[in-house]
């Protein structure tokens, strides 16, 4: 669809940033681009859909939280805002090691969708318009302003897309097929042909989200009971922990069975998502209840997650049984599921196909190579989940301000942040499906803990202008508490007492011989930092997160220098940076295929080079040599 218009007018107001679209992806954007000094404007297709959470009602995850509490430290709003909306709370992973440490809160949709709009909306420098995009406009490669469908421009130097899983989206479930964005909203359906006429290559992607069913017309004593942690740990570093704890709902587990299997398997004729009705690809590690029974036939359960979706409704969200089945079936296929015998079905679960890029074509910056000033974020660059996108959102925000400024641009490397990791796999790597973050794609994840982002980026998100000076000096009174306490007890012996050798034995610990330091009492497995508060009789009184990281420092001390070490050697590759101009055909003995990927892809740096699927450590050698040759030269 070629966008035209009768009359054209142009906006008196000037603007710095134009972000498009408001959900996690914008709202970050703009508060970033907006505190940052920016004149900037939103654009949303509904004033509905800020900070909507059209799928799942919650925040964090594994891995996820850790991008949070990084949004966080930067300066980003999604952990105050989450942890002002939150219905339940839990730490996933406690029983592993700190590094898989992953906060999840569950979230009152309509709550945390109308306090995030408040704070855009009362943001200083920040204006919210209801409009579709048509049209971006540029001149001599650079941007110059944006176009509404009503044939309005608004002049603008930075562009940041934000168009989540709006753009020329299409609902299905059975042989039903809506042109319409997430919820029944308008679909976007003008920017795919901008693209095109940009030169940006376009990926046609899928995702999907179950039923939503009428609490009153479940059987809740037919599941397991779900509660929230006992003390509740809040998302953000600068919420205090007690004013958070609070009585929290329930979720609830059940599971699919046989009966439910040979449903869905005796239909899958009248899934789009077999028939080939629908062409995007799916998220693979989030996937539909017909993908889970078809590919893992050989498990007889699945399980499923019964979530509220916030305080004032009653629809309960079907976690883990996502569908784009016909509605009879899936009536069919719910009520086989014990306690959802007599489920009432309030919104059909749908399947949702949508225009991204591929990401490879963005700067790690997330500004596009082609058009100066264009910067993408969130789904639309191929990635999956609310914490991705409002990640992607910051960073965008953050480098349209720096730019337009005249600074210089953050990038944060793959040992700095699980943004880093994100962001860099996302514009490296190809990817065939929605991205997912996950605690294994981070090499160094063991320093990249969700308890200590404050230590690893508030000093960047200072430096850059988002975090006050008062915030900043409170992060370095906690390092020096730490270092302090870390010093003492290292220091601090213990002999083999009565005293002590009973604490030792109430823990299953193994008696001393001969006296030792606490540190070391606290790098055994069954013992850490605040049991040893008995025998510790000249410890000071520090803040429980403090504490928490004399322990992790002194547990893992080891694995964490070693880590360090690693990093160090991944720097090195970093900082040796790739001409903008080479070009990869003069570089002698580099493979067909490395010339072409790397051609395509233009790596900053040989780090970047060494990720690229198709270039080999031979190759990376040929070009290190080469790169060594010119600079003699």
């Amino acid at each position: 669809m070629k966008y035209s218009v009768n009359s054209v007018w142009e906006n008196k107001d000037a603007y710095d940033v134009a972000v498009i679209g408001a959900g996690h992806a914008g709202c970050e954007a703009a508060l970033a681009a907006a505190r940052l000094g920016m004149r900037t404007i939103v654009f949303t297709v509904s004033m509905e859909s800020v900070a909507m959470m059209p799928c799942n009602p919650n925040i964090g995850g594994t891995s996820k939280g850790h991008l949070v509490k990084e949004v966080d430290a930067l300066g980003g709003e999604m952990g105050k805002v989450i942890d002002r909306t939150f219905i339940q709370s839990k730490m996933l992973n406690r029983s592993k090691g700190p590094a898989v440490h992953s906060l999840r809160a569950q979230a009152d949709k309509q709550e945390y969708s109308k306090t995030m709009r408040m704070v855009l909306e009362n943001q200083p420098g920040l204006d919210l318009k209801q409009a579709e995009v048509a049209d971006i406009l540029t001149e001599d490669g650079k941007v110059s302003g944006v176009q509404i469908v009503s044939g309005g421009i608004y002049r603008c130097k930075a562009v940041i897309l934000c168009t989540g899983t709006y753009l020329n989206a299409r609902c299905i479930y059975g042989d039903v097929s809506i042109e319409t964005g997430p919820n029944g909203l308008q679909a976007a359906t003008w920017l795919s042909d901008c693209m095109e006429r940009l030169g940006i290559r376009m990926y046609r992607f899928k995702t999907g989200t179950p039923a939503r069913i009428d609490r009153r017309s479940i059987d809740f004593s037919k599941m397991e009971e779900q509660k929230g942690d006992e003390k509740i740990t809040p998302f953000s570093f600068t919420t205090d922990p007690e004013s958070i704890q609070k009585e929290q709902v329930s979720c609830w587990l059940t599971y699919t069975n046989e009966t439910t299997h040979e449903i869905i398997r005796k239909n899958l004729d009248r899934s789009p998502l077999f028939s080939g009705a629908i062409e995007g690809t799916g998220p693979r590690y989030c996937p539909s209840i017909e993908d889970k029974v078809v590919k893992f036939a050989d498990k007889n359960r699945h399980q499923v997650f019964i979530e509220p979706e916030g305080e004032s409704t009653n629809e309960m969200y079907i976690g883990g049984m996502s569908s784009s089945l016909p509605e009879d079936v899936q009536y069919e296929m719910y009520r086989s599921v014990p306690g959802l015998e007599h489920a009432k079905i309030v919104r059909n679960a749908y399947a949702i196909e949508y225009d991204c890029i591929d990401a490879r074509q963005l700067y790690p910056t997330l500004e596009f190579r082609k058009v100066e000033g264009l910067y993408s974020a969130g789904q639309f660059n191929g990635s999956s989940g609310y914490e991705e996108a409002a990640a992607q959102g910051l960073i965008a925000g953050i480098n349209a301000a720096q730019k337009i400024l005249g600074r210089e641009e953050l990038v944060l490397d793959r040992s700095q942040a699980y943004i880093g990791v994100l962001i860099d796999d996302l514009v490296t790597k190809e990817s065939h499906e929605p991205y997912r973050m996950m605690t294994s794609r981070a090499e160094y994840r063991l320093l990249l803990r969700q308890d200590n982002a404050d230590q690893r980026l508030t000093k960047i998100g200072h430096d850059i202008g988002l975090i006050s000076d008062e915030r900043y000096e409170k992060l370095l009174e906690k390092e020096k508490i730490i270092a302090s306490e870390i010093e003492r007890v290292e220091h601090t012996h213990v002999g083999t007492s009565e005293k002590v050798q009973n604490l030792l034995k109430e823990y299953g610990s193994t008696p001393l011989n001969s006296g030792v330091t606490l540190a070391d009492l606290i790098r055994r497995p069954e013992l850490h930092y605040e049991l040893l508060a008995p025998i510790d009789e000249n410890r000071p009184q520090i803040p429980e997160e403090a504490a928490e990281q004399v322990d992790i420092n002194i547990k893992y001390d080891g694995y964490i220098k070693r880590q360090m070490r690693q990093v160090e050697q991944f720097k090195k590759m970093e900082k040796k940076k790739i001409p903008e101009d080479i070009d990869y055909h003069d570089v002698k003995s580099l493979r067909i295929e490395a010339v072409q990927k790397l051609s395509e892809q233009r790596p900053v740096s040989i780090g970047q080079a060494s990720r690229i699927s198709g270039v080999s450590p031979a190759d990376i050698s040929v070009l290190l040599v080469y790169l060594e040759s010119i600079k003699k030269d």
